[in-house]
């Protein structure tokens, strides 16, 4: 009732934190109609206000919230709070003040671990809450909906996640003080939370038109490539059955004679890795590799985004993961639109149905150039490849000169593909053989490319040493910004579990301080941009790559404001920092018309 609203609303004036959580219809904030909101202060006690009848009842309600819903003075907790402060945006109201979301902050605490909130419930309180399937049943064409339900069915349930949430929180924040998480949480992973949230409300703007038009192309592409493989093999078969592929290529064929069925799948792999490397000498391997690569392309992207336009904003709006990774990067899911490739043409085309607004935007893209190697560079302080950067070699011809021991001019374009394989492979712990499956060379071609490279760059192998070591002692690794990656296995007698966490140690303080650069540069950027009051949008994070929607009479600021931000984003070596400026990219500088 109004009265009892009335109630909590004055109780609510008089705390500094609350745990909140939305009811809705549905998964997808975008969609989601708020059912109710549950609001726990204090621990095993909550409150469930169900949402109004109507949209206005609805709109009422919120207003009566709002002095403590858009109180910045009180701290909001919350478990993947990102979801409500869409859900009540959408609603009319907004969820202002410092926010504690208790799935971040055990992420930061047990990133490999899980964190939804029966699994913390069970694990941190001993306690199975109420399932979602007792409400509105299993998942599937069946299930009921929230909207459709009592709200006195709903109040245990509700009550119930407000309540866990605030609970987990009395565990987790002193956890985060004891772990000198405080400063990396509340400076980086709680404010990228509105970053995001922003981010995926604002969505992107598709041309529709460009993708159906482009899935014509890549069907007869499609087409004309199996009748090439046919025509290859002189036998029609189907190139999507794993089963058939290997019977053709391994025992029709003989394309590799060492090539042996698996004992789980009793068939012939034809992996990705199998053919890469089959296709340096055998050409229908690498034309059922394009044909794969196309076919991905069209039905996971060119087929697929024009189906995912929202109806409501006629843009696309994706969901971005902050806690699934374990070196901190971002996951991008519903759809993914960080795995379109970008160094293909293709690829490339499809990105350039990502649209500006109208013809006064373009779409700007900011990317970090190499920016892994470049830490490589500074937490190593490799001298020969500090220098190589600092004079603007291409680092991957630098290193194709020192480890084949010729001349820069001497490189052959050849080298230079080996040389960067053995660039990124090295800071993944890359094995004699695991460099030879990729480049197709014997293991003891790959051992001397390897020896040559620590040869050159001495001080990458001992910061690969280092790390290790310190991981056996500590059992766990840390970027520059402390967020650590905990190696269970790190001293195993599994030399495969082993083996492993010596990779994931040598690599995570790279990609993790990667992953930590950008999300401060999104923190920064989006805060100062709406200090300056932009029009312009930040609207892709794809890894080291930032999208935004950019007023063309902005560009002139904006570039070189977005530049500040992505620069000085970490303390990084001086003579380095001049060397890590973004590219930028107008990918699109006009409006495509529709047909």
């Amino acid at each position: 009732t109004q009265e009892k609203r009335a109630e909590v609303v004055e109780e609510l004036k008089n705390t500094r934190e609350f745990a909140i959580d939305t009811e809705t219809s549905g998964l997808n904030p975008h969609f989601a109609e708020l059912v109710g909101i549950s609001i726990s202060l204090k621990p095993h006690q909550g409150y469930y206000i169900p949402a109004g009848k109507t949209k206005e009842q609805t709109q009422l309600i919120l207003n009566e919230l709002k002095p403590a819903l858009e109180n910045d003075k009180i701290e909001k907790v919350g478990q993947n709070i990102k979801y409500d402060l869409q859900v009540l945006r959408n609603a009319g109201a907004e969820l202002k003040g410092s926010i504690l979301d208790t799935m971040i902050a055990h992420y930061l605490l047990e990133p490999e671990l899980r964190h939804g909130l029966d699994y913390l419930a069970k694990i941190y309180l001993n306690y199975a809450p109420l399932s979602i399937e007792s409400l509105i049943g299993k998942k599937g064409k069946n299930q009921g909906n929230m909207q459709n339900l009592d709200p006195a069915e709903i109040t245990d349930y509700a009550c119930e996640d407000s309540d866990i949430t605030l609970q987990l929180k009395t565990i987790f924040k002193p956890e985060l003080k004891k772990n000198q998480y405080t400063s990396l949480y509340e400076n980086v992973e709680a404010p990228l939370i509105r970053v995001l949230a922003d981010m995926e409300y604002e969505g992107v703007k598709i041309d529709v038109q460009r993708l159906k038009d482009y899935s014509k192309e890549l069907e007869k592409e499609l087409r004309q490539l199996e009748k090439e493989i046919h025509e290859m093999s002189g036998t029609q078969f189907n190139i999507n059955s794993p089963k058939q592929l290997g019977e053709v290529l391994f025992e029709q064929l003989k394309i590799d004679t060492k090539a042996r069925k698996t004992q789980k799948s009793k068939q012939y792999s034809t992996s990705e890795e199998v053919l890469t490397r089959l296709a340096q000498e055998h050409d229908i391997a690498q034309k059922v590799l394009d044909y794969r690569s196309v076919q991905k392309l069209k039905s996971t992207y060119v087929d697929a985004l024009p189906d995912l336009v929202n109806s409501n904003t006629g843009r696309i709006h994706t969901s971005y993961q902050q806690a699934v990774t374990a070196t901190g990067r971002l996951s991008s899911t519903d759809p993914n639109l960080q795995n379109i490739p970008i160094r293909t043409e293709k690829g490339r085309y499809i990105r350039q149905a990502f649209i500006p607004t109208n013809e006064d935007f373009t779409i700007l893209s900011a990317d970090y150039s190499q920016i892994e190697l470049r830490l490589v560079a500074d937490i190593s302080k490799d001298d020969d490849m500090v220098r190589a950067f600092t004079e603007g070699q291409d680092i991957h011809t630098s290193t194709a000169a020192k480890i084949y021991k010729v001349a820069l001019d001497q490189v052959t374009s050849e080298m230079r593909r080996q040389a960067k394989t053995v660039n990124f492979g090295i800071v993944y712990g890359i094995s004699a053989y695991g460099l030879s499956q990729r480049l197709n060379i014997s293991r003891k071609e790959a051992s001397t490319l390897i020896e040559n490279y620590f040869e050159e760059f001495p001080k990458i192998r001992g910061y690969m040493d280092e790390q290790i070591n310190f991981a056996r002692k500590y059992g766990y690794v840390k970027t520059l910004l402390g967020r650590k990656r905990h190696l269970r296995d790190i001293n195993s007698n599994n030399s495969t579990q082993r083996g492993f966490a010596e990779r994931n140690a040598i690599n995570t303080p790279i990609q993790g301080t990667a992953a930590d650069m950008i999300k401060v540069a999104m923190v920064n950027i989006h805060q100062a941009m709406q200090a300056h009051q932009f029009n312009s949008k930040m609207i892709l994070q794809i890894h080291d790559e930032l999208i935004f929607d950019a007023q063309k009479d902005e560009l002139e600021e904006l570039k070189p404001f977005v530049e500040e931000q992505m620069l000085n984003a970490l303390t990084l070596d001086d003579k380095l920092l001049p060397f890590l400026k973004p590219d930028f990219f107008e990918f699109l500088t006009c409006y495509f018309v529709r047909r």
